[in-house]
């Protein structure tokens, strides 16, 4: 590991940040973002730092002042205002109290914030209160824990460190461990650094670079150490194993992708949690998965199951991944009903262990918290990879990103022949369901949301749109999005799809995904609908849009135009709701679809009869999907809109098709036509992509008990009343 310290970019720094925050604070979120950049070092909020600065009231005292690191602030990311100020000389005080309560502790820091609006601090406030340093940095170092979390891990630790580091026992976060470190920093004053067991590594210094390159010397040098271990005790790799069993062996990169797609969806319905509410009966989980030679290799090294299944890395992760991952024995060849019940088997075992383990330690269960859902939040299988369960993409993504840190960890430990040695399950559970750390997680939750109006009404979910370049896809795939929906956005390939992902990828990050599929091509379409699962675990929402129309008489119309027509409007419905009613049925969850109709449906024009006629045997294969998934738990229903000229600055494509010639008709330019087709409607409403995308919420959302039903999006037609 490199310092990565810049005199040029701390200067910076200090020109952005110093004249609002003083030059003090303006390193220590330079030095903050330095260490936030090191995935080896913390991830997802872990880690926290420190600076001991003045602050001057508003009676103008200059006061003695804490700024630290705001629980749950991401190192990577954080502002100045990350760093929570507070009263020092208070702060100090509290050494002589006996026992703190996590409420009362969090009352004193709270009270004696500089500021009302500060965020909450670091659970390891105190730490850095007590602690005389200016600067003080801590981290969960992969390197240190891979010394720390074995067996013989502390005679390690010092005999890598020697007396230039601090060595403390494993302590429950909070006063006593702060309390701890004061007094073991007294009797070794020339002390550079601090290891606490099963937790982390503390540096300190006189300025923001001198604690930095500590922290950046001393996990280098226990970096290593672990590598010269995972050599073996001469320096050597060790042998290569004897090949393994051919049902053992690594499956390749497009047969894992076809198992992953085959089996995710029987996995993410398992590990949805029953709510008891007949609308929403699921808590859904996103999955994400670790499937690259490097982790199937750790999966299939001698003894992986007994290194593996142990408690985590450090207390932090708790909250992300469970203290102990699930270990599925070899998955069945057959079919989805076979690994099913295979998979079931695993999961009900993890389920009930997991109960026990909280009927063991409900005593501990302060008020007001409430359990986690007992199923795993990481699953591990041989020979495919691992599965990181979270609630929404962000929490499955920082399990991904803990679970590959930690096989790497237990990979050094047992290739240097040690044993992974982790917490005691009791202090697993004060962890895990500590009430700070709880409220972290609700921080996290608040912060993460939208601000937008029906914001995180979708959290969780997956959806597929169809024809999603257009008008009305690219409006309803912006509605899903602002309500927590991942979706993905298929089209033909080419600049309209791309420009739409590009666009709202600036805007919704990684929660939309753009696939190119041809609706008409069965292989296509299952081939997307296999990406949508690979990439987050299977699909809740399905709405079939992808449609074409055209214009002439049925005197005049070709049956190539017609059955062109045909292939994308009502084939391309059939290949759809047959693949989604296959990943459906699989999960074993329910689900939504809803078919983007026509006002056509009801009151065909004269002059459309191709399009009239292949979106009614579309509306009518919705109508039957009904029917059939309705045992299913799924819900299927239509929306009819009429008039859509666009989205922005995306027109549709159904008008540029037939539009000019309706205008050459009616004699009217652009601008006219759509008035022509708002004045028509008794509400004399503009229908846009919006109000469609709103009625694909309406059913999404399962804001009544409905399905085979069909919302008229039109401003009002009686001709095209549904009946």
């Amino acid at each position: 590991m490199n310092s990565r310290w810049s005199d040029y970019e701390a200067a910076e720094f200090v020109a952005r940040f110093g004249d609002k925050w003083g030059e003090a604070l303006a390193l220590r979120t330079y030095s903050s973002r330095l260490l936030g950049l090191e995935k080896d070092l913390v991830l997802h909020g872990g880690g926290n730092t420190s600076v001991k600065a003045t602050w001057r009231n508003i009676l103008g005292d200059e006061i003695p002042a804490l700024f630290v690191k705001a629980s749950g602030a991401d190192l990577a990311t954080i502002e100045p205002e990350g760093h929570c100020g507070l009263d020092l000389a208070y702060l100090k005080r509290l050494r002589q109290i006996a026992e703190l309560s996590d409420e009362e502790m969090l009352e004193e820091l709270r009270t004696h914030r500089l500021w009302s609006s500060g965020p909450d601090p670091s659970i390891e406030a105190l730490v850095h209160a007590f602690l005389p340093h200016k600067f003080v940095d801590h981290t969960h170092a992969d390197a240190v824990l891979a010394l720390t979390n074995r067996v013989g891990g502390e005679q390690l630790v010092r005999q890598v460190f020697g007396d230039e580091v601090i060595i403390l026992p494993y302590i429950t976060p909070g006063l006593k461990l702060a309390k701890a470190c004061a007094e073991a920093l007294e009797s070794f004053p020339t002390a550079r650094g601090m290891v606490w067991m099963h937790h982390g590594i503390v540096t300190w210094g006189a300025t923001a670079r001198e604690s930095y390159e500590a922290m950046i010397e001393l996990v280098t040098r226990a970096e290593g150490e672990v590598a010269a271990r995972a050599r073996g005790p001469h320096g050597r790799a060790p042998a290569p194993k004897a090949p393994t069993p051919p049902s053992e062996t690594v499956l390749s990169a497009a047969t894992c992708d076809a198992r992953i797609a085959e089996i995710s969806p029987v996995l993410r319905g398992l590990l949805a949690h029953p709510t008891g509410d007949p609308d929403h009966p699921y808590q859904k989980v996103v999955l994400k998965w670790l499937c690259t030679p490097e982790v199937l290799e750790i999966l299939a090294m001698p003894g992986a199951k007994e290194a593996l299944v142990t408690p985590v890395l450090t207390s932090d992760h708790l909250i992300r991944t469970k203290a102990l991952p699930l270990w599925v024995e070899e998955l069945p060849q057959g079919d989805q009903g076979t690994i099913r019940e295979h998979l079931q088997r695993t999961i009900d075992g993890y389920r009930n262990n997991y109960l026990a383990y909280l009927g063991r330690y409900q005593m501990l269960m302060p008020r007001g918290v409430q359990p986690f859902a007992p199923e795993p939040r990481v699953v591990m299988i041989p020979g495919l990879g691992v599965a990181c369960a979270g609630e929404d993409l962000r929490s499955a993504v920082i399990a991904q990103d803990i679970t590959l840190h930690t096989l790497r960890v237990k990979r050094s430990i047992v290739l240097a022949g040690s044993r992974y040695e982790g917490l005691p399950e009791e202090e697993l559970f004060r962890m895990e369901y500590r009430s700070l750390q709880h409220a972290k997680l609700k921080r996290e939750d608040e912060s993460a949301k939208p601000t937008s109006s029906g914001a995180e009404l979708l959290k969780g979910h997956v959806a597929v749109v169809t024809g999603a370049a257009g008008a009305i896809g690219a409006g309803i795939c912006e509605a899903l999005l602002r309500a927590g929906c991942l979706v993905a956005a298929t089209d033909l390939p080419g600049e309209r799809l791309d420009a739409l992902v590009a666009d709202y990828q600036a805007r919704f990050g990684e929660k939309i995904l753009g696939i190119p599929m041809d609706v008409t091509d069965p292989a296509s379409v299952k081939a997307g609908f296999a990406e949508v699962v690979c990439a987050w675990g299977g699909i809740d929402l399905v709405v079939p849009n992808a449609g074409i129309a055209a214009v002439g008489s049925l005197a005049e119309l070709s049956l190539e135009k017609f059955r062109r027509l045909e292939q994308v409007n009502v084939e391309g419905t059939l290949f759809v709701l047959a693949e989604a009613a296959r990943l459906f049925r699989a999960q074993g969850t329910g689900g939504d679809v809803v078919v983007i109709s026509t006002k056509n449906v009801f009151s065909p024009g004269a002059g459309f009869g191709a399009y009239s006629a292949t979106k009614a045997a579309a509306h009518q294969l919705a109508r039957v999907a009904s029917l059939e998934l309705a045992a299913d738990g799924v819900r299927v229903n239509m929306v009819s809109p009429d008039a859509v000229f666009g989205h922005g600055a995306r027109r549709s494509g159904l008008w540029q098709e037939v539009g000019p010639e309706r205008m050459r008709v009616r004699g009217l330019d652009e601008a006219g036509l759509e008035a022509y087709y708002q004045n028509r409607n008794l509400l004399k409403a503009r229908v846009t992509a919006e109000h469609v995308a709103n009625a694909v919420l309406f059913f999404a959302t399962r804001q009544t008990p409905t399905t085979g039903a069909t919302i008229p999006v039109d401003g009002g037609l009686p001709d095209a009343t549904p009946r």
